[in-house]
């Protein structure tokens, strides 16, 4: 843990060390650079993956969170390969979101070809929902989220939008960098999906793709239950502005 949780803007959680930089890494970034106060929380230690230990993971996970400028990193520890809607699991998100009281929370998307991020959805989703319930007593006071926000792992399914990272994508490559015992781990490691160059070239091809559909360099997707409200139907530029 960096810091103990204060309240935040944007909470963004991740099944694993490396989730979020994957998924979401470069939005991270923008929010930090445009002054939003962003809080990350990694559900487990990845202790069941293949390479890597606990610990190195959770120092990774902390490198990656400096070069990302997020105000805070913590960890729950929760059991991995074990993520479920147990009472315990649900009670450790409830405190940290009635804690750090975020605007927005990002969670993996519920379609996932990795079974943890499935289940680390579905958690997450009931723990903000239960957060906000003034009957469900807890040492901190109830708190709603004003959005629940979707990010893409491992699936290639369209967004509800997108976000431009073209300015913070090489901030996104570093933080990956810091995760070296899944990206790129010594002679003696097992081979993996994840070591594989290939892994990074799926990454970085997905947000290319989501850019050049958006007309910029790269972007992240994003998925969202409810109707996006626009004040009109004009078509925005990448900058905000109206089109001529």
């Amino acid at each position: 843990m960096s810091a103990a949780p204060t309240p935040v803007d944007l909470l963004v959680f991740g099944p694993h060390p490396d989730d979020l930089e994957i998924g979401m890494g470069g939005t991270i970034a923008r929010h930090v650079a445009e002054g939003h106060v962003v809080g990350l929380c990694d559900l487990t230690r990845g202790e069941m993956g293949t390479n890597g230990s606990p610990e190195e993971r959770l120092r990774e996970a902390e490198v990656a969170r400096d070069v990302l400028g997020a105000r805070w990193r913590v960890n729950l520890g929760l059991p991995d390969r074990q993520l479920r809607e147990d009472p315990d699991q649900v009670a450790s998100i409830v405190e940290l979101i009635r804690t750090s009281r975020p605007s927005v929370i990002a969670l993996p998307y519920w379609n996932d070809r990795h079974p943890d991020h499935v289940a680390a959805s579905v958690l997450i989703q009931n723990a903000a929902f239960t957060a906000g319930l003034r009957r469900h007593v807890t040492t901190q006071e109830a708190w709603k989220a004003d959005w629940l926000v979707y990010y893409f792992i491992n699936n290639g399914d369209t967004p509800s939008f997108v976000v431009d990272v073209s300015a913070q994508y090489d901030t996104k490559q570093r933080s990956l960098d810091c995760h070296a015992s899944q990206f790129a781990p010594g002679s003696d490691a097992t081979e993996t999906r994840l070591t594989s160059p290939l892994f990074r070239q799926l990454i970085e091809s997905r947000d290319a793709q989501f850019g050049a559909l958006a007309g910029v360099h790269r972007a992240e997707g994003f998925v969202v239950r409810e109707p996006i409200v626009r004040e009109d139907l004009l078509r925005r530029r990448p900058d905000g502005g109206a089109r001529a």
